[in-house]
C-alpha cells in the first residue's frame, strides 16, 4: 500500500484521482484549501478508512510522510485564476517549492500537473513537447501560464541539484463530471446554457479549435506516468488529439441535449489561443501505448448527465 498525497485533491481532476487511487488500494491524503475545490466532490470518500482530508494551502509548507505526491493544486479556469492573479502565481511557484521540498525530505516521487497553457498561442501545430511555446508574459493569462512554466523549471532543477524523482505532464483541455457550472470553461458553459435553453455564447467566430479529453483518460495517463522508470522525467503531453472547432462542440451539445438554444457570438478574449492540439507520440511510446479511449460524444453524454442532476438540485 502506497501513501499518496494529492494537492488540489478536492478539485475537479483531484477528486477523481483520489477516488481512483483508493480503488487501487492506496492510502490517500487529500490536501486542499477549498478556493476552487469543494468538499462535496470528495464527501463520499470521507468514511473510507484509508482516506484523509487536510485543509491546507500549498503556499505554506506542509510536513507528512508519503511515497508519492501528485501536485495538482492551482486554479485552472480563467475565471478562477484571473480572480486573484498574484495568488495564482504564488500557488504555482511557492506550491511547487514547498512540495518539492517535501519530496526531497521524505524521498517521495512527485508528479507536476503542468498544462498545455505553457505553449501559449502556439505557432506550431500540433504541439510536441519540444516546442518552447508562444506566451505573452504580461498578458491576462500570464499568471497561470508563466506560473506553470516556472514550476516546470523548479521541478527540473530540484531533480538536477537534489536528485528529487520528478515527473512532468502537460494536461490539455479536460472535461467530465464534477466540473463547476460557473468555471468559465467552454464545455461547462455550453452544457449549462443548453440545458437552460439560454443562448450559447461563442467567443470569436467559433472556428478556433480545442482538443477535449475525458477525465478518466487523463487519470490513466497520469498514473502511468507516475509509475514510469525514474530516469524518465517528461514532460509528456496528456490530451486527446481529436480537434474540434467551438461550433462543432456547440452542435454536439445541442444535439445531445435537444436544446432550443441559439448561438450568439461575442468578441474573443485577450491572448485566447487560436488552436490547441497535442502531439501524443511520446505518451504512446513511454506510457505503455497510452491514448484516449473515450470519444467526445460519449464523454459529453456522461458530463451532460452530471450537469442535469446538478442543476435539478439547485
Amino acid at each position: 500500500m502506497r501513501r499518496i498525497l494529492v494537492t488540489g485533491g478536492a478539485g475537479f481532476v483531484g477528486s477523481h484521482l483520489c477516488e481512483r487511487l483508493l480503488k487501487e488500494g492506496n492510502e490517500v491524503f487529500c490536501l486542499d484549501n477549498f478556493f476552487t475545490g469543494k468538499k462535496g466532490k470528495i464527501i463520499h470518500l470521507l468514511d473510507h478508512p484509508y482516506f484523509e482530508l487536510i485543509r491546507h494551502d500549498v503556499t505554506v509548507p506542509y510536513y507528512i510522510e508519503v511515497d508519492q505526491i501528485y501536485n495538482l493544486a492551482c486554479p485552472a479556469s480563467p475565471v478562477h485564476y484571473q480572480y486573484n492573479p498574484i495568488k495564482t502565481i504564488k500557488t504555482s511557484v511557492m506550491g511547487a517549492i514547498n512540495m518539492l521540498g517535501l519530496a526531497k525530505r521524505v524521498k517521495a516521487k512527485i508528479l507536476q500537473a503542468s498544462t498545455s497553457e505553457v505553449y501559449g498561442d502556439p505557432t506550431v501545430h500540433p504541439q510536441p513537447e519540444g516546442y518552447w511555446g508562444h506566451v505573452n508574459p504580461i498578458g491576462v493569462r500570464s499568471c497561470y501560464d508563466e506560473g506553470k512554466r516556472c514550476a516546470e523549471s523548479l521541478f527540473v532543477n530540484y531533480h538536477v541539484q537534489n536528485n528529487v524523482r520528478i515527473k512532468i505532464i502537460r494536461i490539455f483541455n479536460t472535461y467530465g463530471p464534477r466540473m463547476e457550472p460557473d468555471d468559465g470553461r467552454v464545455v461547462s458553459n455550453f452544457i449549462v446554457q443548453a440545458l437552460q435553453n439560454r443562448d450559447i455564447t461563442i467567443f470569436g467566430d467559433g472556428t478556433q479549435t480545442r482538443s477535449f479529453q475525458y477525465v478518466t483518460d487523463l487519470l490513466e495517463g497520469m498514473i502511468r506516468m507516475m509509475n514510469t522508470p525514474d530516469d524518465f522525467l517528461g514532460p509528456v503531453n496528456i490530451g486527446n488529439p481529436g480537434e474540434f472547432t467551438m461550433l462543432e462542440l456547440a452542435q454536439h451539445i445541442l444535439d445531445l441535449t435537444g436544446s432550443r438554444s441559439k448561438l450568439v457570438f461575442l468578441p474573443l478574449p485577450a491572448d485566447d489561443p487560436v488552436q490547441r492540439q497535442p502531439d501524443i507520440s511520446l505518451a504512446r511510446e513511454k506510457l505503455a501505448g497510452w491514448e484516449p479511449v473515450v470519444s467526445l460524444r460519449e464523454g459529453l453524454t456522461q458530463t451532460i448527465g452530471y450537469f442535469e442532476q446538478l442543476l435539478s438540485e439547485k
